[in-house]
């Protein structure tokens, strides 16, 4: 053991210092490693952002996209249909036979309606239904002895639908009180 008392105390103070400047060192390389963590988070989350963007763009461009080509599934299936009248016109210019033309008329008709049907748009009915003014256009009123009040009794032009949506009115004859 040491004689001097303030000798011990040199010592517990040199060693205490030790420790303080080892914990310094420990915090500071704590502190150093919590940075690099801290800058490497804020780099993922600038990654993560950039790529978010990126996908929102992608996104974006691929839905103008399909906005702006939309039609061309019913392009494609239309200019069959368009052929085919230009062969009608070119027969009707030959041809004397009035009933092969209109044989030729009602295919291209049925091809029409085929078309039309395989998209989805569907012929609003209206034969002997009540006037419904949601899918119903009434162009005229017309009394008609038998026939119930309101009921449709003609149409000058067939209506559509594509789903649950109307795209064009029929346009409907319906029945009114006859005046006797």
């Amino acid at each position: 053991m040491n004689d001097h008392p303030e000798n011990d105390s040199f010592e517990d103070m040199a060693d205490q210092e030790g420790a303080e400047s080892e914990a310094a060192g420990a915090a500071a390389e704590t502190a150093g490693e919590a940075g690099d963590r801290l800058q490497a988070a804020e780099d993922r989350a600038l990654r993560l952002q950039a790529e978010l963007d990126n996908v929102r763009k992608r996104m974006r461009r691929e839905f103008d996209d399909a906005h702006r080509y939309r039609e061309i599934d019913v392009l494609r299936d239309l200019l069959p249909v368009h052929d085919n009248m230009l062969r009608a016109i070119e027969a009707a210019e030959k041809a004397s036979d009035v009933e092969s033309l209109l044989s030729g008329f009602r295919m291209l008709s049925q091809q029409i309606e085929k078309l039309l049907e395989d998209h989805g748009c569907k012929l609003i009915q209206t034969e002997g239904v009540a006037f419904d003014p949601s899918v119903h256009d009434a162009v005229l009123q017309q009394a008609i002895p038998g026939v119930e009040p309101g009921r449709v009794v003609g149409v000058a032009s067939r209506g559509y639908s594509l789903h649950d949506r109307v795209v064009r009115p029929a346009q409907v004859i319906v029945a009114k009180h006859s005046e006797e």
